[in-house]
């Protein structure tokens, strides 16, 4: 079926988060709706967007029950089971109500393809937008390369396999699709993750600080590969062993890892310190955005985390805030001089990196307008709806 504009229908599948709340999908989706294709989204039910069916924006959305979210292996296998069911039954309704001609594959993880495999058999165009490298983010979750991490890679195979075009969401994700995918160097194209925030019409808030004189902010995910442990015991290296009594930390985000993490602060005696509200609103997270001194990217340096482009480091530069991250490969590569670098994985040096920071004002102050105008200058997600659409030329010419 085609809209009134006369272009196809593309169905986008992504599994790990729901729609609206994943950035990149819900700009990718409004991209294609501006451009006049119509747009049919697969996403699960969670995090607060319950409803099965919803159309918002002129995007139609259909949501599938997903298990608890993955904290150990037989949790994985459940989520992901749970999540393929839900797909392949969506899928097939909304085949029958609006024929889509692409299906665009959002990983994790890279079992998509079942889901897509009948219908390139229909003839539908197959677009895989490889978010994360799922075999490295497989090695860094559970620390071994045994059975289940080859046949991640085989899942990985065949997505390329069947994928007429690649997204990539940086340089080292298309190096990867070019080598290990195998693709040719005309079905890959960089599509960078960029927030599109309107930031000056946001107020400081300075309750969040409580009454010290930094505040040093944390956004995004919480599972046992995002490092946030290390920024909880920086804090009680700064805290309980320096004395330092000026600085509070604001850690917003929810994942399997949080009630851990939550357990962790108040066994460290950090509840006055230490903030851990959760999942919060839009309007919350801009107002601490703009409020924070500095913002921390914990996510340790491994495989995985070297070839993925963090939203929070992009979030960080769009509000002109400086920031201190692990030395990871794509982290350094979108920050720049925007960042300071922790070279060893470890909650002490962050700690030291941090207090480093905050006793330089206007050292912070350069770095965050350094990052603010290279977001705005060259990392827009301007950038990437050009790319994105070139890429949805090509793969409707094949």
């Amino acid at each position: 079926m085609k809209d009134s504009a006369g272009k196809p229908c593309i169905l986008i599948l992504v599994e790990n988060l729901p729609v609206p709340l994943d950035r990149r999908v819900w700009q990718e989706s409004c991209t294609l709706r501006d451009a006049g294709y119509e747009v049919v989204v697969i996403c699960p039910r969670m995090r607060g967007y319950t409803a099965l069916m919803e159309t918002l924006d002129g995007i139609h959305i259909y949501r599938h029950w997903i298990s608890d979210e993955a904290g150990g292996f037989f949790g994985f296998i459940l989520e992901y089971l749970s999540a393929l069911w839900g797909e392949m039954r969506l899928a097939w309704k909304v085949w029958r109500r609006h024929r889509f001609k692409v299906i665009h594959l959002c990983n994790p993880p890279d079992l998509l393809f079942l889901v897509a495999l009948p219908f390139k058999l229909l003839g539908v165009r197959v677009i895989y937008d490889v978010h994360d490298l799922w075999p490295e983010m497989f090695e860094a979750k559970f620390e071994n390369r045994g059975l289940f991490y080859y046949l991640v890679r085989i899942a990985e195979s065949m997505t390329y396999r069947i994928s007429d075009l690649v997204l990539a969401t940086n340089e080292t994700v298309r190096r990867v699709a070019l080598e290990r995918g195998r693709k040719t160097q005309d079905t890959v194209f960089v599509v960078r993750t960029a927030p599109k925030i309107s930031t000056g019409e946001v107020s400081v808030n300075p309750e969040l600080k409580k009454n010290r004189q930094f505040l040093v902010g944390y956004v995004g995910v919480m599972g046992n590969a995002d490092g946030v442990e290390y920024l909880v015991r920086a804090a009680d290296h700064l805290v309980n062993k320096s004395g330092r009594l000026d600085v509070q930390f604001l850690l917003m985000g929810t994942g399997p890892e949080y009630d851990h993490l939550v357990s962790l602060r108040d066994s460290l005696g950090l509840q006055e310190f230490v903030d851990l509200p959760g999942r919060v609103s839009n309007e919350f997270l801009f107002s601490a955005l703009k409020t924070i001194d500095l913002g921390v990217s914990c996510d340790p340096k491994n495989t995985y985390n070297d070839g993925c482009t963090m939203n929070k480091v992009l979030e960080y530069m769009a509000f002109g805030k400086a920031q201190v991250m692990f030395d990871l490969v794509e982290g350094r590569a979108s920050a720049l001089e925007a960042s300071n670098y922790v070279v060893r994985n470890s909650s002490e040096d962050l700690a030291q990196e941090i207090i480093d920071l905050l006793e330089q004002p206007k050292q912070r102050e350069k770095m965050g307008a350094f990052g603010k105008k290279r977001l705005q200058e060259q990392l827009n997600w301007e950038k990437s709806v050009e790319s994105l659409l070139s890429a949805y030329r090509k793969v409707l010419e094949i």
